[in-house]
């Protein structure tokens, strides 16, 4: 038999695989060649809102925003089943094949390797139905009764980076989940459909074609603590963003494909401009033991989806993740995307401003401190659900209300670079100057990151309270270098109890203020002058 005659056998073998168990693979090619794509011509490649990006951050194009080659494409159509995408930064194709294909497939010249990253497959003809995965689960929120959005606002700084017009306006968040159902349906969500802030939505999971509005009501909890407004019932961080609706997540299943679902919507996202992804996911179990990550793959650059986010990184996005909710569990440390450097790892605490028991711990496996800050993560107030909020925990909302300040420190100060924004967002954190791997650079906070470039140095780590505890009626604040200050005796489930102008003859005093009638317990002391506005927490015994 000549060789072109076996090849054809092989080819209509291949095209009628009916009886053969079908799987999803990732191709990875050797080579890139190109013949109808240059680098010096970036707009054939992207949007101008991603070249101007890349202009800001002084980032060249390169090799890995060309698409995969079109003539492996053509050579790689006949040979499996189906195509499900490709991705330009890895160099990859996922496909689904049988056994069969993948080992004739793997002996091709420009086919660096094949792996397994799912078993069975979606079938549009029957709905989308997948051979294989688990049921999805459902889960009840119980109602959050007062509606209370303050605290998780308050301690970020939100309410003064609104006062100060900052609410995410021209800034683009990609938003990576599990499924946005209801969110076309919730009316605190309304203005994004009514304003056309929704520029993109794509389902990497299912038949692309589909808008995002099924499945999982995850992401809709997520975009809804940056997204909603909705006076007494949820004002978010940044609901003047423009936003990008990924689902990446399939909720029957956890395979690896979900990590190339995730790079392949990086992409996507790099590709319209966006400035901000958030990320509420995280991988390290799957369903088959042989894709598991051990945690010394946690060093930034094993897993797939870290090698995605630290390049998303790398070309000027802020990647904001969650840190993982394995803190009560035996794995405890992060999970991927968490570990990546340049990846905003954020973790939670509760609403005495201490770690979420649940909170996801660092450092990474080579050593870097993480998570990298904390927002509000117990009992958060979200909305997933169509009639009204609901309260939920996790670092997957923490995530968000990060991801929302950034927006709006972005927009106040759009000269920064992505790496000049991740700095202040730092150094602004509660407990900067001595980080650590439980609350990493602690809570962050608009005001502080806003003035930081005029503040003297070492000014924040000179602000307190004493004494602290409080046991008796007075009490005494270290704060700023003016000599007026605004302070607010917040109670931890967010209801202002006392609020008034301080004043004191000069900035080396402190200023005293007079602590009756407030009952024992932990409160927040929120402190703001013309440059610096903080929180501090208070014991009173």
């Amino acid at each position: 038999m000549s060789k072109s005659i076996g090849l054809m056998v092989m080819i209509l073998m291949f095209g009628s695989s009916i009886g053969f168990a079908q799987d999803r693979y990732a191709i990875h090619y050797r080579y890139k060649p190109q013949t109808d794509y240059h680098l010096d011509v970036p707009e054939e490649l992207m949007l101008a809102k991603a070249v101007n990006r890349r202009l800001r951050e002084g980032v060249s194009l390169d090799s890995t925003d060309l698409p995969v080659s079109p003539k492996y494409i053509e050579e790689l159509k006949p040979l499996v089943s189906k195509i499900q995408y490709h991705s330009k930064w890895l160099n990859a194709s996922v496909v689904v094949a049988t056994a069969e294909q993948i080992a004739f497939l793997e002996a091709l010249p420009f086919v660096d390797r094949a792996e397994l990253v799912a078993k069975g497959f979606y079938d549009a003809s029957h709905g989308g139905k997948m051979e294989s995965g688990r049921i999805p689960v459902s889960i009840s929120l119980k109602s959050k009764k007062d509606n209370s959005y303050d605290l998780q606002n308050e301690i970020l700084g939100i309410p003064a980076m609104h006062d100060m017009g900052f609410t995410g306006e021209g800034i683009t968040i990609a938003v990576f989940d599990a499924g946005f159902n209801n969110a076309d349906k919730i009316s605190g969500m309304q203005h994004l459909f009514d304003k056309n802030r929704i520029i993109a939505m794509r389902d990497f999971v299912g038949p692309e074609e589909r808008d995002v509005f099924h499945t999982d009501g995850h992401g809709t909890a997520a975009l809804s603590v940056m997204a909603a407004y909705q006076p007494r019932q949820l004002v978010a961080g940044a609901y003047d963003a423009q936003y990008v609706l990924c689902i990446t997540e399939d909720v029957r299943s956890e395979y690896r494909i979900e990590e190339y679902n995730w790079v392949r919507a990086a992409e996507f996202a790099d590709s319209l401009g966006v400035d901000i992804i958030n990320s509420s996911l995280g991988y390290n179990r799957f369903d088959d033991a042989r894709m598991n990550y051990a945690k010394e793959d946690l060093d930034g650059k094993t897993a797939i989806i870290t090698q995605g986010a630290v390049l998303a990184a790398r070309k000027g996005i802020l990647v904001v993740s969650s840190a993982g909710n394995e803190g009560n569990g035996s794995w405890q440390t992060l999970t991927a995307p968490a570990d990546g450097d340049g990846v905003l790892a954020v973790g939670a605490v509760n609403n005495q401003l201490q770690k979420s028991s649940f909170s996801s711990t660092g450092p990474t496996a080579d050593g870097r401190i993480k998570p990298d800050l904390v927002a509000l993560g117990s009992n958060v107030t979200i909305w997933r659900q169509v009639d009204s909020p609901n309260i939920s925990s996790g670092t997957s909302f923490s995530s968000p209300q990060i991801a929302a300040l950034a927006a709006g420190l972005w927009q106040a100060k759009p000269e920064w670079t992505r790496a000049q924004l991740m700095e202040r967002l730092l150094k602004s954190g509660s407990q900067a100057n001595d980080p650590d791997t439980e609350l990493g650079y602690g809570v962050p906070n608009f005001t502080s990151a806003y003035f930081w470039d005029d503040l003297e140095p070492g000014e924040v780590a000179k602000s307190y309270l004493f004494p602290n505890p409080l046991d008796g009626d007075e009490l005494f604040i270290h704060h700023g270098k003016d000599t007026d200050c605004m302070v607010r005796i917040i109670h931890p489930q967010g209801q202002v109890i006392a609020d008034g102008n301080l004043h004191r003859s000069t900035a080396n005093l402190p200023y005293k203020v007079r602590m009756k009638n407030i009952k024992p317990g932990l409160y927040i002391v929120e402190c703001r002058d013309k440059w610096l506005r903080k929180n501090y927490r208070l014991l009173i015994e």
